[in-house]
């Protein structure tokens, strides 16, 4: 088993060696661009990863760990045209470098060099990653309409939004995950537990996205701090407030969301403590531990040696520990 920083630097390898200079140019600039935009490659990784956790290799598994690359940053380029962003990773989007036209377009190509990449497998294996690829594609399109459905609700429930963020995020956590496995000719029965496994890490993931984007901090979380609250989303712990909280609670939260006399810092704190005093925040906190250990116990049910679960474990810690 290679450490997670030799994983990405050889799917980096790979990435450099698939984006080439091809015609027309306006259509493959822009895929290149997104591409080597950076980002840590978790997902192509943890593809990597598990084809040698069931003993197959890693190299074999390079075009599978791709095509989850390709297709997770053709659904970024889509995204960022629904919600008119100006920067992704502090540069700008397509479609602000390039146009709007251009963004579909490029995007369309890249699912489609998405799908391309599995052509380098046996048949057998073809039809299993295309297979779960398409049934993970439609559920990640399927996400991004109940968050964009979510912005004009004000019924939105726990479980509701639950769903949401395992279609929109931890499916294709798991999807990568099970790629590797069926590389790697993995029992269907440990195809089917890893992918388990990554989805409910993944879940846990953007849970603690959503405490870390309220509560984090604003020198290493990457992002700015209180996004969330400014923008009105309704997370976990927007959720949870209306759960958990009292009457007053409530009243000060939507005092506080709608009152554009606030300045940013102080709409933002004063939320934060709304969030505390409900008990949504430790209940986030919670829920993060609760879909974590759920990951955790799956292992225990792998066909794998002690030693690989244990490294398993290692990688969803390391995942977790981002207290800051």
């Amino acid at each position: 088993m290679q450490q997670i920083e030799q994983y990405q630097k050889s799917f980096l390898a790979y990435l450099e060696g698939f984006s080439t200079v091809k015609e027309p140019n306006n259509l493959y600039q822009p895929i290149n661009y997104i591409l080597k935009l950076g980002g840590k490659r978790l997902r192509p990784v943890l593809t990597l990863m598990t084809t040698e956790v069931f003993g197959g290799e890693a190299k074999k598994a390079m075009d599978a760990a791709l095509s989850v690359e390709v297709f997770h940053n053709f659904s970024l380029v889509h995204d960022d045209i629904m919600d008119d962003a100006p920067l992704r990773r502090g540069k700008k989007t397509v479609h602000e470098k390039w146009d709007l036209n251009t963004g579909i377009l490029s995007g369309d190509a890249m699912l489609i060099l998405a799908y391309q990449l599995f052509e380098n497998y046996d048949p057998e294996t073809f039809q299993a990653l295309a297979k779960l690829f398409s049934k993970t594609a439609l559920e990640v399109c399927e996400g991004q309409q109940y968050d964009i459905d979510f912005e004009t609700r004000n019924d939105v429930t726990i479980p509701q939004y639950l769903k949401m963020i395992e279609y929109k995020t931890a499916v294709l956590v798991g999807a990568a995950m099970k790629m590797g496995a069926i590389v790697a000719k993995a029992s269907v029965k440990d195809q089917n537990a890893i992918y388990d496994f990554g989805r409910n890490l993944g879940i846990a993931f953007q849970l603690q996205d959503d405490y870390l984007d309220a509560f984090g901090n604003p020198e290493t979380f990457g992002k700015q701090v209180g996004g969330d609250i400014l923008e009105h989303k309704k997370t976990y712990l927007y959720l949870k407030t209306l759960e958990l909280g009292s009457e007053t609670d409530k009243a000060r939260l939507f005092d506080f969301i709608n009152n554009n006399a606030l300045s940013n810092d102080v709409k933002v704190n004063e939320v934060k403590t709304v969030f505390k005093a409900s008990g949504a925040a430790e209940a986030t906190q919670i829920a993060v531990e609760d879909y974590t250990e759920k990951a955790f116990g799956i292992l225990n049910t792998l066909d794998i040696s002690e030693e690989k679960k244990q490294l398993l474990r290692l990688f969803g810690e390391q995942l977790m520990n981002r207290n800051t």
